[in-house]
């Protein structure tokens, strides 16, 4: 058992905390911007919340963050009140933020500036894979710290693994995203393109989702698409952001994302039709219109 601080209950961090508590069996306090979703969880699962970063972090050997963005994640670890006002030396800051590779180097060189270790760990797997203690985790860092951090993390994760140093798991997460995106550019291309043929949908993907073509996405998305439904899994608008730090990296380092930057305007398009919050397969809506 590990003294652990988790600072974010969002969507993804709320059941990421409880699983380490109830699945990992840790001494878990927590801190949310929203003081009451903190009491909530230090009700529903027996741990301590905090009034602040600064707070929830006193002992704890590991501090995760999950924010929404970079800013965010400066905020809660390096201000006044932030985690590494209050994290004692040697302990460990792992961030399942999904945010920039420049802010992961940024916080590994002020975390070894003070003595303290640090993984950037972003995850994959929707809110879905967080509830059910299934995320796949993409961190970067030292080995060292990743084996000595790697236990804690496997609470709620069903895989985790080491990229390589600081910032490593956000490019990790990046390419995750850009093969995401395309994947569902070209499901909902195909299902419009069968719909508008006169095909049994469910009987072709029950074909082709066992060949070349098969995916996560085909699998798990392709009957909701059909039927039209997409008030549920991770949201346009976060996909939008992620897409946006991908854009941004490769500006950075010289690559070229023709068909990310086309699909990142067509989740534009998607939200301009009022689906901010919808799942990201909703690209298939704007070819419906």
């Amino acid at each position: 058992m590990a003294k652990v601080a988790f600072i974010g209950l969002g969507v993804m961090g709320y059941p990421m905390a409880g699983h380490l508590k109830a699945k990992g069996g840790h001494d878990v306090t927590v801190f949310n911007r929203s003081a009451g979703k903190a009491e909530k969880w230090a009700t529903e699962h027996g741990g301590a919340h905090a009034a602040t970063p600064r707070e929830a972090v006193k002992d704890a050997e590991f501090v995760f963050s999950c924010v929404g963005n970079d800013d965010d994640v400066r905020s809660v670890i390096l201000g006044d009140d932030g985690a590494f006002a209050g994290m004692k030396p040697g302990a460990t800051l792992i961030d399942n933020t999904t945010a920039s590779a420049e802010l992961a180097r940024e916080l590994d060189a002020a975390a070894r500036e003070k003595g303290f270790n640090f993984i950037d760990a972003p995850v994959s797997g929707g809110q879905a894979g967080a509830e059910n203690g299934a995320l796949t985790v993409m961190c970067g860092g030292e080995q060292a710290d990743f084996d000595a951090a790697r236990p804690v993390i496997e609470a709620y994760a069903k895989m985790v693994g080491l990229m390589g140093p600081a910032g490593s798991g956000q490019l990790t997460k990046m390419m995750n995203q850009i093969c995401i995106a395309g994947l569902v550019q070209g499901l909902s291309e195909a299902i419009a393109f069968g719909q508008n043929a006169g095909l049994d949908i469910e009987t072709v993907v029950g074909v082709i989702s066992k060949g070349a073509a098969g995916s996560w996405q085909m699998e798990n998305r392709h009957k909701t698409m059909n039927e039209g439904h997409y008030e549920h899994g991770f949201a346009v608008e976060w996909m939008r952001k992620d897409l946006g730090i991908c854009l941004d990296e490769a500006k950075r380092n010289g690559s070229t994302l023709p068909v990310t930057a086309l699909i990142d305007q067509f989740y534009a398009d998607v939200e301009k039709m009022g689906g901010k919050r919808w799942d990201t397969s909703s690209l298939l809506a704007r070819l419906a219109r």
